[in-house]
């Protein structure tokens, strides 16, 4: 056989290859949009969740620019049947995988029912994967409207936890969530991420007891049956107060600090956690990308790509930094340059995390509404279903 006849088929297998790539689109879902978990009331007292934030956005701000309705209507996400209906819309349309925010308040857990009532229950719960981030954050006023503007600093619910109550957390979590068939995993490995890094160190005493824990926690996992944890750092810009990091060093401190504590990659949950997103959404994706680039080379842990949607959180607040011209085809841009950056690393598990699937009061969400419809779910489909035909 010709070389030249060799190369071309080498090059066409390789382009076959590649249009045959499953990717795991994961969504972020955060869990309040329900109408059954009474802990939620102090917060939220018509018994909706934080649609009432969305809900009322017009009556507490007569005039404001934020002005979104649901397609979907106001609907009780823990009601399986409506799940159900979400489950199809998002596999449909190219998202495989749901992150679920999952917290932990006061020795319980907190807005869990989204879970375990809605999406353990649907019949159709087989089409998609899920697993949790530990939203370790405490938690303040800012999700009652009534008394947000007040900006009082007492702290209700508070995010760090001891030892003793990470342990429950963690067999708990194995048992009731990482044996589910359809847990998400990476060569077998069920992912847990935490959120706020800082905050689980400062509960655990430090991050010498933090990594100890994690070790233990590794080990339980393995006891259960799993080849071992997939744990996933939460990455911020500032997420390093703990020993006074010398950049100058060649040895990254940070990666050190990542691998000390166990993590065995990271992602990110927000484009406000590490950019103005004051700014146009193509000044914020080029700052993002370049980000994507920096972390790579900086740390030995694999990054998955990361893409928000946008940032609007004036529902909560009535002002707010706003991400401007996130239009569905800038966002379709986007995805197809995370689904690039997972192509050019053949290595790297084809793991691409959006916020989110339903951050209304953020303005960060896929699914419809009355200003773009389907636009932001029809991008997900352009990008990694359509392209893949």
């Amino acid at each position: 056989m010709k070389k030249t006849t060799l190369f071309l088929l080498l090059v066409l297998s390789s382009f076959s290859l590649k249009a045959q790539r499953n990717y795991d689109v994961a969504a972020y879902l955060y869990p309040a949009y329900v109408s059954d978990d009474v802990r939620l009331r102090p917060f939220w007292p018509m018994g909706i969740g934080e649609w009432e934030t969305v809900m009322t956005m017009q009556q507490r701000n007569p005039g404001h620019y934020w002005n979104r309705h649901p397609l979907w209507g106001y609907v009780n996400e823990a009601d399986p049947a409506v799940m159900e209906m979400e489950i199809d819309q998002a596999a449909g349309h190219g998202v495989n995988v749901f992150i679920f925010d999952w917290y932990w308040f006061d020795g319980r857990p907190f807005m869990e029912t989204t879970l375990t009532n809605g999406f353990l229950k649907a019949r159709n719960r087989d089409r998609m994967q899920f697993y949790l981030m530990w939203a370790n954050h405490d938690v303040k006023n800012y999700w009652d409207t009534r008394i947000a503007a007040l900006k009082e600093p007492n702290v209700i619910w508070r995010g760090a936890v001891s030892r003793e109550e990470f342990e429950r957390i963690c067999l708990r979590n194995i048992e009731m969530f990482f044996k589910q068939p359809n847990y998400y995993k990476i060569d077998g490995k069920p992912v847990f991420m935490i959120y706020e890094v800082s905050t689980f160190i400062d509960g655990l005493g430090g991050v010498e007891q933090a990594a100890d824990a994690l070790k233990w926690f590794r080990k339980q996992v393995k006891k259960a049956g799993f080849p071992d944890l997939e744990l996933q750092f939460t990455m911020w810009k500032k997420q390093f107060n703990y020993s006074g990091f010398d950049d100058a060093k060649k040895d990254n401190p940070r990666d050190k600090f990542i691998r000390d504590l166990g993590f065995n990659s990271m992602s990110h949950y927000q484009f406000c956690h590490f950019i103005n997103v004051d700014d146009d959404y193509s000044v914020i994706l080029e700052k993002a990308y370049a980000e994507w680039e920096r972390l790579e080379a900086e740390f030995s842990i694999p990054y998955y790509p990361h893409v928000s949607i946008g940032w609007d959180n004036s529902p909560r607040t009535s002002k707010s930094a706003v991400t401007r011209n996130n239009t569905p085809e800038r966002f379709e841009d986007a995805l197809r340059k995370a689904k690039a950056y997972v192509d050019a690393r053949p290595g790297l598990h084809p793991l691409i995390t959006i916020n989110s699937w339903n951050e209304w009061t953020e303005t960060s969400y896929l699914q419809p509404d009355d200003v773009y419809g389907y636009g932001y779910l029809d991008a997900v489909k352009h990008v990694f279903i359509d392209d893949n035909k």
